[in-house]
């Protein structure tokens, strides 16, 4: 059994010191104790480390190369769309893997304990299935082996190039599976997971209601089975429009009236709600997956989270397009997006807990249903997935309880992270992945080859 000792701990019934944790050989917490004497590994700052619940690791090596305006002088998310699909056409299966594992590396550095992965990046250039149809899948699995980040994985179901079933466009094809080929897909995908640690995952995720048949959705539901569904819902105002125009509903009206809902939905921001819509989504016990950074790099809009959590709403939190992947910036953002929408101060925070406290908690619950992984707390049959604040930043000298998170939030950043397990497994020591050296070169090697790809 791995020890692990913290000056300070956030435990499931709240903050003690002098915590010695025992992880047993299969990444779980086995022992808690307080008040002991140091020994073991030693930590600062204990806390859950919250799964990332919403990644496409591929866009991590387009990050700054979409900031030009086109000639469109209405340039927004649908330019930028179209300058992706341009890029992904250069992708190899090793680009991929490369590029996977350096975004596995950047969010257990910033503190994440695992990754839910919404891959929907295939095919060849061209469209033409490898002759693995989980090739690139398996790349993703291998990046988590490098990096020892756990996974859920989420192959990714995307038919049509819009409400009307259009077929995809040029951009669209390497996405592209009708349900039988899906099926098939997502098979073999579970199959890549069986070479990794046991708190590996496989999910499953429809894309949209544009990329899919809204028809298929039970049958989505039936390969999901006791897993995750996730799926993209309301993020661009067009695509509500194409929504009703095609259905007669609004995105989240028709989830709501026509699926079945659990905490095990996760529904992909949800900037453009309507109040009704904000309540009884909140209220079906399905998930917001929030990713702050990239909704506002692409105009998304606002999460209207006062009202979601005001209705018993679930959240958590992704850094999507990766193109800046940092857990205190996408709290920092969601906080501040309700600050600036309402001209409020502390919008999220509640009479009992701050703004940090009552973010940690609320990511690391839904992020936990998210990924159907049993973290989320440091608490005895858990997984250990956990990360350590370093106790000597100067923004935390002489901090006591959730004022802690909320320095780490809004004074300091990720340079705080000092350690992060992942299911017990020790990968950031001293705020770096153990294997940082190795993953940063193949990443290197892969930027050059790409090349201008835009």
């Amino acid at each position: 059994m791995v020890s692990v000792w913290a000056e300070k701990a956030l435990l499931e019934n709240g903050w003690a010191e002098n915590v010695l944790i025992g992880i047993s050989p299969d990444g779980l917490i086995e022992s808690i104790e307080t008040n002991q004497p140091s020994a073991g590994e030693t930590a600062g700052i204990l806390l859950p480390a919250p799964a990332n619940c919403h990644s496409h690791a591929f866009q991590r090596a387009m990050a700054g190369l979409t900031e030009k305006r086109g000639p469109d002088a209405s340039d927004s998310f649908w330019t930028w769309r179209q300058l992706m699909f341009r890029f992904l056409d250069r992708l190899t299966p090793d680009h991929v893997e490369a590029i996977a594992a350096f975004v596995q590396m950047e969010m257990l550095e910033a503190g994440y304990g695992a990754n839910v992965e919404f891959h929907y990046l295939h095919h060849q250039p061209g469209g033409v299935p490898y002759a693995n149809i989980a090739e690139m899948a398996e790349r993703i699995a291998a990046a988590s082996a490098t990096t020892g980040m756990g996974l859920t994985l989420l192959p990714v179901h995307y038919q049509y190039g819009g409400c009307d079933k259009r077929p995809l466009g040029p951009g669209q094809i390497r996405f592209g599976n009708t349900l039988d080929a899906y099926a098939a897909l997502h098979a073999k995908s579970a199959e890549a997971l069986a070479h990794l640690p046991s708190d590996s995952r496989i999910g499953v995720a429809p894309h949209s209601l544009r990329a899919i048949a809204p028809e298929d959705l039970v049958h989505h539901a039936e390969i999901a089975g006791a897993n995750p569904l996730h799926m993209h819902l309301a993020e661009q105002i067009a695509e509500v429009e194409e929504v009703e125009a095609a259905h007669g509903r609004r995105p989240v009206e028709f989830v709501l009236d026509t699926m079945e809902l659990s905490a095990r939905r996760c529904f992909i921001h949800c900037t453009q709600m309507l109040p009704h819509e904000t309540e009884g989504l909140a209220r079906s016990g399905a998930i917001a997956g929030l990713c702050p950074i990239t909704e506002s790099s692409l105009g998304d809009g606002i999460f209207d989270g006062v009202r979601w959590f005001e209705n018993g709403g679930a959240i958590a939190v992704g850094s999507d397009s990766n193109i800046r992947i940092s857990l205190s910036e996408e709290l920092r953002t969601l906080d501040y997006s309700q600050r600036l929408r309402d001209h409020s101060r502390a919008a999220l925070a509640t009479p009992d807990k701050s703004t940090g406290r009552r973010l940690l908690d609320a990511i690391n619950a839904g992020g936990a249903r998210a990924s159907a992984r049993n973290n989320g707390s440091l608490a005895v049959g858990r997984l250990a997935d956990m990360m350590a604040l370093d106790s000597n930043a100067v923004d935390l000298i002489g901090r006591q309880g959730d004022t802690i998170l909320d320095c780490y939030m809004f004074a300091g950043d990720d340079r705080m992270v000092e350690h992060v397990w992942s299911a017990g497994r020790h990968m950031v020591q001293g705020g770096r992945h153990v294997r940082r050296e190795a993953i940063v070169s193949a990443y290197a090697r892969t930027m050059r080859e790409l090349g201008g790809a835009i």
